[in-house]
């Protein structure tokens, strides 16, 4: 638990240093390490097929990280107020909230089928609000540790508690997604949806890509297919190096051959 908080509190602080384009796909890494711990201390055989998984995820991450634009410099909440109320990102947050409930409140209610889906969009929708609130309060605080108070501005209190209502809501329809569904399934599904919105919300917000050429994109959409592909790898073949052989099945093999 006490690394899990250190670890969620360095991904904070990095959003305050880095684009979330580059920060959010490089989440994945997070697999690797699980995968591979788990290997040496739990004895979870790690199959050939998720040590592909994991180099896939590797790649991609170097290949994001390599092409990644710059920070865009900000000096106060104020300019993240200002972007935030542009109506593209004004329209995208309606859109975002509308849909949610939506499938909160009709959705989730009357399908079975895409149920799963359902409750993946809502935590995706909120958690790509919550990114840009946290990236907002995590530059927020690293102002104020220079010596500018930055909460002295209303909207910096604003974003405290868009963060907090969008983890709660997105941290309660997880619960039920893996709750009512194969975290195999859940895991890689969240996980490139909402990596895919966070995207779609700092492209609109901060305008990330303004900067960079057609090659320089496209070499970041690559590296993020590539983690994508490594991530569902990784998932659906965890369970491959633990399967162990059963006696039955192999004293009836061996007594077919013998027969034969």
């Amino acid at each position: 638990m006490v690394t899990m908080i250190l670890g969620e509190v360095a991904n904070f602080a990095a959003y305050a240093f880095a684009p979330a384009i580059l920060v959010t796909p490089l989440g994945a890494l997070s697999i690797i390490f699980s995968a591979v711990l788990a290997h040496f201390i739990l004895n979870e055989r790690l199959h050939m097929f998720g040590v592909v998984g994991c180099a896939l995820c590797v790649v991609g991450s170097v290949d994001i990280v390599l092409h990644a634009p710059m920070e865009r410099r900000i000096d106060s909440v104020s300019e993240i107020w200002h972007l935030a109320t542009e109506p593209g990102f004004i329209v995208y947050s309606c859109l975002a909230v509308a849909l949610a409930l939506v499938l909160m409140f009709w959705v989730v209610h009357h399908t079975e089928q895409r149920k799963m889906l359902a409750y993946i969009a809502i935590c995706s929708l909120m958690g790509s609000l919550t990114v840009i609130s946290v990236k907002a309060v995590a530059i927020a605080l690293k102002l104020s540790f220079t010596g500018v108070n930055q909460f002295v501005y209303i909207q910096t209190w604003f974003f405290i508690v868009v963060v907090i209502i969008c983890c709660v809501v997105q941290l309660n329809y997880l619960n039920k997604a893996l709750d009512s569904f194969n975290t195999a399934v859940v895991a890689p599904v969240y996980y490139v949806m909402f990596t895919i919105l966070t995207i779609l919300a700092n492209m609109i917000m901060y305008k990330d890509w303004d900067s960079q050429n057609a090659t320089q994109i496209a070499s970041e959409l690559c590296g993020f297919v590539t983690i994508v592909a490594g991530t569902f790898l990784l998932h659906k073949t965890r369970h491959l190096g633990n399967t162990q052989p059963d006696p039955n099945s192999l004293r009836a093999e061996c007594e077919l051959e013998d027969h034969i």
